[in-house]
This record gives structure tokens, sequence and C-alpha cells, in this order.
């Protein structure tokens, strides 16, 4: 369940004298169950590959391979099922549904997998109460803070059991102590299920919890290390 791609590219403006590369010919190989951090300064594609790996956004050239299939070559109905049945996504803007509740959020895309309601509902309650919103979780996301609809936001993205997790800034909303529970969580379920988290974000606390820290600059990856301070998640599962 690795991921890989080969001569990646995504270019704005290809035809304009002035392209803008956002990925820029990577190869890049995550293997499955990493815990990798995405860095960079804004603008140097981070968001981007995190939306082609997801089938969110088209390549202009080169391929995204996640799980042994080319995504990028995928139709929008077989991405939007492989999306629906392998990856979770965790947006900046939370992209929670304003009509539902918290806890509708979280259910909806294990009813869209055909789980049955009971199912449905009993994840969703251990995951609200996981983020400590299981008091919240007849509020629909306007009655929420952002620190809270991002946590709705984790929920919702674990409650499938992904293969891959995308996260995209996922904590630039929370204070530490929120950003610590979410880590552990997210830590645990890395360790003990072999989910695969990219995170893409400027935040050193979640920078300093990954296992691989990659760097990108104007859309090429300047650097790719193993972080010598990662430490295994020690938390026990609850």
């Amino acid at each position: 369940m690795s991921i890989q791609t080969i001569q990646l590219c995504k270019t704005y403006n290809a035809n304009s004298d002035f392209p803008v590369h956002a990925v820029d010919h990577l190869d890049l190989t995550i293997q499955q169950g990493e815990f990798v951090a995405v860095m960079g300064p804004s603008g140097s594609g981070k968001t981007t590959l995190l939306n082609m790996l997801g089938g969110i956004d088209t390549p202009t050239s080169g391929d995204a391979i996640v799980d042994g299939y080319n995504v990028s070559k995928m139709t929008e109905k077989g991405k939007i099922a492989f999306r629906r049945d392998n990856i979770g996504f965790i947006f900046q803007d939370y992209s929670l549904l304003p009509v539902l509740t918290a806890l509708e959020n979280v259910e909806f895309v294990m009813q869209l997998q055909g789980h049955s309601e009971a199912e449905c509902r009993a994840r969703a309650l251990a995951l609200l109460k996981k983020v400590g919103l299981d008091k919240h979780q007849n509020k629909r996301p306007a009655m929420l803070s952002g620190g809270q609809q991002q946590r709705v936001a984790v929920a919702r993205a674990l409650a499938p059991r992904p293969k891959f997790v995308m996260a995209d800034e996922p904590t630039a909303n929370l204070d530490a102590n929120s950003t610590a529970e979410l880590l552990d969580i997210m830590q645990q379920l890395n360790e003990q299920e072999g989910t695969t988290f990219i995170f893409s974000t400027h935040d050193q606390r979640v920078i300093t919890r990954a296992q691989r820290i990659i760097v990108f600059e104007d859309g090429r990856l300047t650097k790719d290390r193993q972080n010598p301070d990662y430490k295994r998640h020690t938390m026990s599962a609850s």
C-alpha cells in the first residue's frame, strides 16, 4: 500500500509566458504506515501534491500511484469511489457539510460505504469522544468554533478507516493541548492500524512528531530525511 509519484507535474497557466510549476517533475515514494510531514513556504506545492495523490486535482503530466492504482489516470467516477474507500482528507477550511450535525458529518462517508446505521453511529460517537466533542454531537458546524470544526473534520477523516490520510494544515486552528491530543490519536492509528499519514504543515508541533520530513520549495523536493527525534507513540489505546 505504498504511494509513488513518477515525474509528477502540475503546471498552472501552462500556455502563458509565466507558467507556475506547483509540482515540478516529482519522483517520490512513501511506504505503507509512514507518518510524513511535507513542509515548505506557502505556494511551494504542498497542498497541490496532496490533492493529486487523493485524486482531487489532476496532474499536468506524470503519474500518482496509490496502493497500486494510478489515480491520475482514473475517471472522475473512479476517483470518487477510490477516495471514499481508501483516503481520508483533513482540509484547512474544514469542508464540513453545514446542514448536518457534527455526528452526521462523521457518519456521512461510512454511510456512503454501505455500513449499517448502528455501525456508523457507534464509530462516529467513539471518534467524537476521542476528539473531545461527544457533548457537541448534535450541533451544526456554524454552532462550533474553528477548533471544534477541525476536530470534527479529523473524526470524519478517520471514521471510514482509510488506508491513507491526507492532512492539509490540520492543526492550524488548534491550541497546544488540542494539537497534542489529535496527534496522539493519529499516531495511534498510524502505529496500530498501519494508516499512512501525510501532513502538509508549517506547524513545528506536527513536524516534531513526524517520522519523516519532506521539504518543498517551488514545487521541487529539496530535502527528504528521517526525523532523528521521532518517538513511537506510548499512550495506550482507549
